[in-house]
């Protein structure tokens, strides 16, 4: 089977392109590498024992996007590409809508019939009423990045409906670690905004210190809780959605998460406790728009895809490091030359 990744170069791009490999597939990756690098197709070949076919173009460009797939013979599409950051979002909206709907519409149609496989995140649901957080939940975005996600839902479930073609949108909650080797994980342009990466870090002497976003939150320790899930647990459940929609026409949407929150301390306490390694810490202010909880419920994912999380925080840890000492052995001065402290245009996904 021919499977189209877009965004298959990123970071949750690259690991579902190993699991696909491993199961046989042929890929077919479309990216446009302005916040990827061409050499991690090396690396995932590397891993999987095969290379997946790439072309490169941005999404959005809708005559370049079909030009590129258009002899292929597509069996499914898992659709990644597209940008992730909240505050990006505030400051740029147009920006966000034009590269998460619009491309999301230019990969439906691209895709035809085929199964459908949906890049989709938590923060849809906006400010939670109550966790865990199940997919019936009100869905009520509170920046421009949640409702071009949202709106990109529904613009799916609509051409679903109307072409009766098979869907699955999978709601992140968290993504965090790295594969097992070493050889990909999250390398994000310019300053990461995320606590993962930003712990990595401090880990390895790039940056002096970790900034808590808040310790007075009505929690279990004053931070903020979320849920974790391995990125590879992820990848994990692409594979098992692009497979039960290929048996089933009605729209599927489920949380993927790991069904459990941990505070920013926790995290930090437990990268500490799984690596050895000391992770300076200082206190900041609140950033607006900030959850005081925000964790899901998996129950629909187990007994619609038999999928959950396995993998444990201590994993998480382990595996981010490994690849964070990895990448300043190997990749780090590539990271320097393509100017880490630009903002991209387009950034692969999520």
């Amino acid at each position: 089977m021919t499977v189209l990744v877009t965004g298959g170069a990123g970071y949750i791009g690259s690991h579902v392109c190993v699991r696909l490999l491993e199961a046989g597939a042929d890929v077919l990756v479309v990216d446009d590498f302005s916040n990827a690098r061409p050499d991690v197709l090396d690396r995932v070949e590397k891993i999987a024992g095969h290379r997946p076919r790439v072309v490169k173009v941005d999404v959005c460009d809708y005559p370049a996007f079909v030009q590129a797939v258009e002899s292929e013979r597509l069996t499914g599409v898992i659709h990644l590409a597209g940008l992730k950051s909240v505050s990006d979002s505030v400051r740029d909206p147009l920006r966000y809508y034009r590269a998460n709907f619009i491309g999301t519409m230019n990969a439906r149609e691209v895709a035809g019939d085929c199964p459908f496989v949906f890049s989709s995140s938590a923060t849809v649901y906006g400010e939670p009423e109550h966790c865990p957080l199940s997919e019936d939940a009100k869905t009520a975005p509170v920046n421009p990045y949640g409702f071009s996600k949202l709106a990109s839902e529904r613009c799916l479930i609509d051409a679903s409906a109307a072409a009766g073609s098979p869907l699955a949108i999978l709601r992140y909650f968290n993504p965090v670690g790295a594969h097992s080797s070493g050889f990909i994980g999250d390398d994000p342009q310019g300053t990461p905004q995320n606590l993962m990466p930003l712990i990595e870090q401090v880990a390895v002497g790039r940056i002096p210190d970790l900034t808590i976003h808040g310790a007075d939150y009505p929690t279990r320790d004053g931070t903020a809780i979320r849920d974790y899930v391995h990125v590879e647990d992820l990848a994990d459940a692409h594979i098992l959605a692009l497979r039960a929609r290929a048996k089933a026409s009605d729209p599927l949407i489920v949380n993927l998460g790991s069904a459990r929150g941990h505070s920013v301390r926790e995290v930090i306490e437990g990268f500490q406790c799984a690596t050895g390694r000391r992770i300076a810490c200082q206190v900041g202010p609140r950033r607006a728009g900030d959850a005081a909880e925000l964790w899901a419920s998996a129950a629909r994912a187990k007994a619609l895809l038999n999928w959950e999380a396995q993998r444990t925080l201590a994993q998480m840890c382990q595996d981010s490091l490994r690849w964070r000492e990895y990448w300043c052995e190997h990749l780090q001065q590539h990271s320097i030359d393509r100017g880490d402290s630009e903002r991209s245009r387009f950034v692969t996904a999520a």
